[in-house]
């Protein structure tokens, strides 16, 4: 299926590695021109290398801190026009005891979490309605759907985010611009295996034992390839998809058991 996207232009925030890194390949097989953005400038040469030898399409990089005005100012001047953007903090969420946790902790997340993709719509979106296409992705994760204890910190943000893109995908669809989120589960990444580490190092167990017990909770069976979310993505950016917006799109293999 062509996606209709070939030679428009993307950024993607934590393109790296892991999901983020899966997305910007899946939009580069499509012609996409990328900005790969991340806070490793190492990182981000190696996977821009990988993509420039895989596809042919231009490549830019930015090694930067999205949660900083200062970081979304460097992406938003070397990317100039952008007609596809994966908003994705990059980074992961780990456990917090809320009754401890500070305020200036809190604004942390919520920097991170919401209020870094939430500038960058509000910086792109204008243009993209002026050009009358943009396609935005907002990288979350199935918990969204049903919190997890330890996360509070971590949902919170995401929730205020999807809130904001619910109210603000209406008014930015009669332009064929959308706004959709992606709420991942288990995809094997680098971030899941530190996590599930770190869980059992807490637990006071072994790791092969964390992943037995994340398996028996998958229906699926499996770990997830990134690609499978790539993909997704991929689809979400194209030009057959005008008239779905405002979506949390939960990819976990089965584990969510509500309706809605």
């Amino acid at each position: 299926m062509n996606l209709g996207i070939s030679g428009r232009r993307a950024v993607v925030c934590g393109g790296s590695k892991g999901l983020g890194f899966a997305a910007a390949r899946s939009l580069a097989r499509e012609g996409v021109h990328l900005t790969l953005v991340a806070r490793s400038a190492d990182a981000l040469a190696v996977a821009a290398r990988t993509l420039r030898d895989e596809t042919g399409v231009d490549v830019e990089t930015v090694a930067a801190d999205l949660a900083t005005e200062a970081g979304r100012a460097a992406v938003l001047e070397r990317a100039g026009t952008v007609d596809i953007l994966l908003a994705n903090p990059g980074i992961r969420q780990v456990p917090e005891d809320f009754r401890t946790l500070s305020l200036d902790a809190w604004h942390g997340w919520m920097d991170a979490h919401c209020f870094s993709s939430l500038e960058l719509i509000r910086a792109v979106a204008p243009g993209m309605c002026e050009r009358r296409f943009g396609r935005i992705v907002n990288m979350s994760v199935s918990f969204i759907k049903f919190p997890q204890v330890g996360f509070a910190q971590s949902h919170a943000a995401r929730l205020a985010l999807a809130g904001a893109i619910a109210a603000i995908a209406r008014e930015l669809i009669p332009h064929n611009v959308v706004i959709n989120s992606v709420c991942p589960g288990l995809f094997e990444t680098d971030a899941l295996i530190t996590n599930l580490h770190g869980h059992a190092q807490r637990g006071n167990t072994t790791y092969e034992a964390i992943v037995a017990d994340r398996l028996r909770h998958c229906p699926a069976g499996r770990f997830a390839d990134p690609a499978e979310c790539g993909d997704l993505i991929a689809f979400l950016c194209s030009a057959q998809n005008g008239f779905m917006t405002a979506q949390n799109i939960v990819n976990d293999g089965g584990v969510y058991q509500g309706l809605f």
